[in-house]
């Protein structure tokens, strides 16, 4: 992990209990967090933008390795201020299958309880490892712009989990 990557954000860190949310995917559907608890760990991918280089390639590195999320038990989620209509253009042209979650309205309001919303405005490139019991077991949040995460670290963080 970068140097420059930060381990906690502005309100969480390893080890707290992960706040819940309900938002609606780009198929304008409801997820909700509690829905996975003890049943699968979770990953939460924030990501800045739909349609930037950086997160059109993030989120296909994801789908290419769903099969080894599924082996850790894993269900995976990305999440962006943007609007649901334009996350659903958005995983159709990067051939993503996975949920796409809009914290469009109110603006940025998970991106705020999970404290990382960039001085900017829009939600910083951030991982987030939910354990079954809904504790927070891993945090990534990349300064860099430009950079993306590197998956293997998330593996090593769900075989901790095994």
């Amino acid at each position: 992990m970068d140097s420059r990557n930060r381990t906690e954000s502005k309100t969480l860190k390893v080890g707290d209990i992960a706040p819940d949310f309900t938002l609606k995917t780009g198929k304008r559907e409801d997820w909700h967090l509690a829905d996975f608890r003890g049943k699968k760990n979770v990953v939460l991918a924030f990501v800045p933008f739909a349609f930037s280089s950086v997160c059109s390639a993030q989120l296909p590195s994801y789908e290419a390795e769903l099969e080894r999320f599924k082996d850790f038990d894993t269900e995976v989620v990305s999440i962006s201020m943007d609007s649901q209509f334009a996350l659903d253009a958005w995983a159709k042209s990067i051939n993503v299958t996975f949920p796409l979650l809009s914290d469009f309205y109110p603006q940025g309001k998970i991106v705020d309880e999970y404290g990382v919303r960039h001085p900017v405005g829009m939600a910083e490139r951030s991982l987030f490892v939910i354990d079954k019991e809904g504790v927070i077991r891993y945090i990534e949040i990349q300064h860099a712009p430009g950079e993306m995460p590197d998956n293997e670290d998330l593996f090593e963080a769900l075989r901790k989990l095994a």
